[in-house]
């Protein structure tokens, strides 16, 4: 098959999306399938990778995210694209001006497309003083999603919020993790070592988006109650993000080292002890996953990737959304017992072991050939003699 991905981010931007969507274009690369990629012209340029046709278009900053762009809407571009080789079926990844010109396109083109709902910007409106705009921004997504043959979601919870949206055509596509990236095996003594701390005393780690939506405020408060119970206890934070400079220069204790990716950042994850995650605006999540594949309980809401892969007192604990006296308490009872730390980080490395990627690539595979039969026989019917 032919098939188009289009998506406003993309390696070698770091995030859950970009990463998901370069896993599913290579993971169907790989298995001989033309991939037609439309993505935002990033400031470091494109690394060509085989079996993927890339063109980069226009783009701007996004506000407020500090290296990352969206599309700018390129509809006469795709239309004469798609018109010259048409692709069999296309995933639209990113909601965005340029997802938004690739769905019209499509839909106008007669090609089935399917869209992914990756990240809840209507949520996140509120952390950024537009809150005003939530409702804008969830009638955008709505009718967005609507205008698909299918939309892909990570969970069941997320499927059932878009059915409430009034969108009823969702589909689950699992997300996968890299669990021989992601693995205790990466554990760096060295690395504890330049953090100062010994085999016993507890690293904590974040790793994501330093920003207002991750629920920072709980996070700092959740460490320095762990340092009650813990006092030589270390906070490593990986990532960047708007709120980073603010937040150094108030916890000159805290380890910041930056953006990782790969080995490095597998190191990170395997050589900590564990992962408070106290975000709310997730739709997934994916740093869970990888948390629990190196073997790091994780304290986390009821949402996203936690609903679906913690299990509370055995790979970690799952805390009732909004409560966050138990987030911290949860946290802190973990923190201060190194045989539970050890307990739980064995039954979360078994919890995520048959999240293959291979398998996540095969059920979209499928996904992708249902949707081209469908629209063969819908145009058939719709061309035959009456």
């Amino acid at each position: 098959m032919r098939i188009g991905i289009i998506s406003e981010t993309y390696p070698p931007e770091i995030n859950g999306v970009a990463l998901t969507v370069h896993s599913l274009a290579t993971g169907l690369a790989a298995k001989g399938h033309e991939i037609d990629l439309i993505r935002p012209r990033q400031t470091i340029s494109h690394v060509d990778e085989p079996g993927i046709d890339a063109l980069e278009t226009r783009g701007a900053a996004l506000p407020r995210y500090p290296g990352l762009r969206f599309g700018l809407p390129v509809y006469r571009t795709l239309r004469q694209r798609w018109t010259q080789r048409r692709p069999d079926a296309i995933y639209v990844a990113t909601e965005g001006p340029l997802g938004r010109s690739a769905v019209k396109t499509a839909v106008r083109l007669g090609v089935p497309v399917a869209t992914g709902f990756h990240t809840r910007f209507d949520a996140y409106a509120n952390h950024y003083g537009v809150g005003f705009l939530t409702p804008v921004v969830h009638n955008y997504l709505r009718r967005f999603h609507q205008r698909a043959n299918v939309t892909l979601v990570p969970t069941d919870a997320l499927a059932a919020e878009l059915t409430a949206m009034g969108v009823d055509h969702a589909r689950l596509l699992r997300r996968a993790v890299d669990t021989k990236l992601f693995h205790p095996s990466k554990r760096d003594n060295a690395l504890r070592e330049s953090w100062g701390v010994d085999a016993d005393t507890p690293v904590v780690l974040y790793v994501g988006r330093i920003a207002p939506e991750k629920n920072l405020d709980l996070a700092v408060e959740t460490f320095r109650a762990i340092q009650q119970v813990a006092p030589k206890a270390r906070y490593v934070w990986v990532g960047d993000g708007p709120a980073r400079a603010g937040l150094q220069a108030a916890h000159p204790d805290f380890i910041f080292a930056g953006m990782k990716r790969d080995e490095a950042l597998a190191s990170h994850y395997a050589s900590a002890d564990l992962f408070p995650f106290p975000s709310l605006s997730e739709t997934f999540g994916n740093v869970i996953l990888e948390a629990l594949a190196a073997g790091l309980p994780v304290v986390a809401y009821a949402e996203g990737a936690a609903r679906e892969h913690l299990f509370d007192g055995i790979n970690g604990f799952r805390i009732a959304s909004g409560e966050a006296h138990a987030f911290t308490a949860a946290t802190v009872t973990l923190a201060g017992d190194v045989a539970l730390i050890r307990h739980m980080g064995r039954a979360a490395v078994e919890s995520v072991e048959r999240l293959s990627p291979d398998a996540v690539i095969r059920e979209f595979e499928n996904l992708l050939r249902e949707l081209v039969e469908e629209n063969m026989h819908d145009r058939h019917v719709t061309i035959a003699p009456a």
